[in-house]
């Protein structure tokens, strides 16, 4: 099931295990990819109806009361996950690391990037030099009230932040975010938080671009001089 995202297999896995044991996994797939076309997506799955999965040829004669279990895994119902453990907090004090940029990650599970901004679970918030990455704190969003900006709510809880990566935020939301005095960085794929701030770390340690210069508080005579200083 190589190419399929994390949630597909599992559901696809998990469909084909609550059907007769003559239902090979690989069969199912090959149904399912045959009855929603490439590639296999959760949305794709959440669409399937009874009478499609009782017109794929390897389900055409299994009982209802296995397809219906079935198609309840596929749709994502009844699936308990373990959730993923929070990465480590490591103790920081302003001054700890000079030439360094606070950096906000919209996460929904664990050490990964797979938040929006505006509906995430946490944002995990990180210290990053050219020499040192370290993982200051993890802050949880509040319920706000109906009258309140839920954008604005979040943008001032990473106001100390300068770089804010997310795999979504709308206009709006990132005019706020902006406003705030953070530059956020939109990744749809997403990613592991230390994989994608290692590429941000080299940046810092190389030659980083004028706003991202500027977001660690230097003009770019400034970072030049630290570099001659350095023996870069």
């Amino acid at each position: 099931m190589s190419g399929l995202t994390e949630d597909v297999a599992v559901r696809l896995a998990l469909a084909a295990r609550a059907l007769p044991e003559e239902i090979e996994t690989r069969d199912l797939v090959l149904g399912i990819l045959e009855a929603v076309g490439e590639p296999i997506t959760s949305a794709k799955l959440n669409k399937i109806r009874l009478g499609r999965l009782k017109r794929i040829d390897v389900l055409a004669n299994i009982d209802e009361s296995y397809l219906k279990e079935a198609l309840n895994f596929l749709k994502g119902r009844n699936i308990k996950r373990e959730p993923e453990p929070l990465p480590e907090v490591v103790d920081y004090e302003d001054g700890d690391m000079p030439q360094s940029v606070r950096v906000a990650c919209a996460s929904n599970s664990g050490d990964k990037i797979d938040g929006h901004f505006g509906s995430c679970k946490r944002f995990l918030i990180y210290q990053l030099s050219g020499e040192e990455m370290r993982l200051i704190d993890i802050r949880e969003p509040e319920a706000v009230d109906d009258d309140e900006d839920k954008n604005v709510a979040r943008a001032q809880l990473i106001d100390d932040c300068r770089v804010l990566y997310t795999i979504s935020i709308g206009g709006p939301a990132a005019a706020k975010v902006v406003r705030a005095g953070l530059h956020p960085i939109k990744l749809p794929q997403g990613g592991c938080a230390p994989e994608v701030l290692l590429r941000l770390k080299e940046t810092i340690a190389g030659s980083p671009p004028p706003w991202l210069a500027k977001a660690m508080g230097q003009d770019p005579e400034q970072r030049a001089r630290y570099r001659e200083e350095a023996g870069a």
